[in-house]
């Protein structure tokens, strides 16, 4: 096990704080929603305010879910000056670490890796903390709060669940501080990476806390999970391997790319079917050249209106080109992330480190050769007839888009 010294930041109530500032005005004792009012009594808020989160009210709900006895300010969003501010606040990280020791997961949580920092500064990872919050607070007028940890992990869940509760908004676990502060979460969800989709699916196995994950049977959970099986039994007993310097390595091998912006909003499983129709098109891509991938990156951003989404890449057991292996990837980082009833906007998908497929894995349940060859012949007759000659009786529903896209590019392969 790896055993850094990363700090996972995040600023508080990030957009409502924003337009606290902007107006001179404390986000701690004043009741602000940033939400688009055009929308009417349903708009989702994007954010709102800590004095609204210490009266109980979750950062994301409907207007018409606060409380009638709460008056409160509505602001729109302005996603402008919060890039913009963001920017500012990650000049402030690149003045305490190199850009090789800085990972920005979203607009207002960035991972710092200050290992190799910490003897320059003559400060504990506690002290070069604080001073890196107290910045950030004297700069931007914005507040945060901040986890340690030994790797990625424990260093985002001690900020997500402990760091609030001090003054300073710090928090630190080791690993030693696994069976008292992991093990006992639960809902299961309220850990980083397990969405209410997958908290469902695992409660149905009998897991209710991250004990039960932890001591699982993680044959079983490879079985029911595929790769992430692994990672999740990886990560209910504190152990990630990742390394900040890898998010940043950008190699230029070559690889295979597809996404696609929405005409209109998804919701929930309704985008699985853009999902595997956009898999569907790769993977014809990597037959035609003769291809396997052993990586896989799945994005989803959400609507403007709401903003965010994630990304997430994984590294495959062994290289293929198989719909179903791929497909399961995506639903299982799907499930794992995504906020349920979220309006999504843009799906992408990339097929990393190919290789040259020099044989067929055989199966003793089913024949790949078969198969192989039927995805050849179908390949063939659309190649030969254009795109939408053979259809899935999937592309037929109301929320497929692959006839609109396959007629706009001429239905032929270029």
């Amino acid at each position: 096990m790896i055993n850094r010294h990363i700090l996972c930041i995040d600023l508080k109530s990030f957009f409502a704080s924003v337009e606290c500032v902007e107006r001179g005005i404390n986000p701690f004792t004043t009741p602000l929603v940033v939400a688009n009012k055009t929308q009417g009594n349903g708009a989702i808020t994007l954010a709102i305010t800590p004095y609204l989160k210490a009266k109980g009210i979750p950062s994301r709900t409907r207007l018409y879910e606060i409380p009638k006895n709460i008056t409160y300010q509505i602001v729109p969003p302005r996603m402008s000056l919060y890039i913009k501010k963001s920017k500012e606040v990650v000049n402030i990280y690149l003045d305490f670490v190199s850009e090789e020791d800085l990972h920005i997961y979203s607009i207002d949580e960035c991972f710092l890796d200050v290992t190799t920092y910490l003897n320059y500064y003559h400060l504990t990872d506690e002290q070069l903390a604080l001073k890196i919050l107290k910045t950030i607070e004297e700069k931007t007028g914005l507040t945060a709060t901040c986890g340690i940890g030994p790797n990625m992990l424990l260093a985002k869940i001690a900020m997500d669940k402990e760091a609030k509760k001090y003054k300073n908004g710090i928090a630190k676990w080791t690993y030693e501080d696994i069976p008292t502060k992991l093990w006992p979460i639960t809902p299961l969800s309220d850990v980083w990476g397990i969405g209410k989709r997958l908290e469902k699916r695992l409660n149905n196995l009998g897991i209710y806390k991250i004990y039960d994950l932890a001591h699982y049977n993680k044959n079983i959970l490879k079985e029911k999970f595929g790769i992430l099986g692994q990672e999740l039994y990886e990560h209910a007993n504190g152990i990630d391997n990742s390394l900040i310097n890898e998010f940043n390595h950008n190699p230029k091998e070559k690889s295979f790319s597809h996404s696609q912006v929405l005409l209109k909003d998804y919701y929930d499983d309704d985008i699985l079917l853009i999902v595997e129709e956009m898999l569907d098109v790769l993977l014809r891509r990597l037959r035609n050249n003769q291809l396997e991938c052993q990586n896989i990156y799945f994005g989803i951003s959400y609507s403007k209106n709401i903003g965010g989404g994630f990304a997430h890449s994984l590294k495959l057991a062994n290289a293929t080109d198989s719909l179903n292996e791929l497909y399961v990837v995506c639903k299982g980082i799907f499930d794992r992330y995504y906020e349920e009833h979220t309006p999504i906007r843009k799906v992408s998908i990339a097929l990393g480190k190919l290789s040259k497929k020099e044989g067929i894995q055989l199966n003793l349940f089913e024949s790949s050769i078969d198969k192989e060859n039927l995805e050849k012949a179908l390949d063939n007759v659309l190649e030969k007839y254009g795109k939408n000659s053979v259809l899935k009786a999937t592309s037929l529903l109301s929320y497929s888009t692959i006839k609109d896209r396959n007629h706009k590019i001429g239905g032929h392969y270029e």
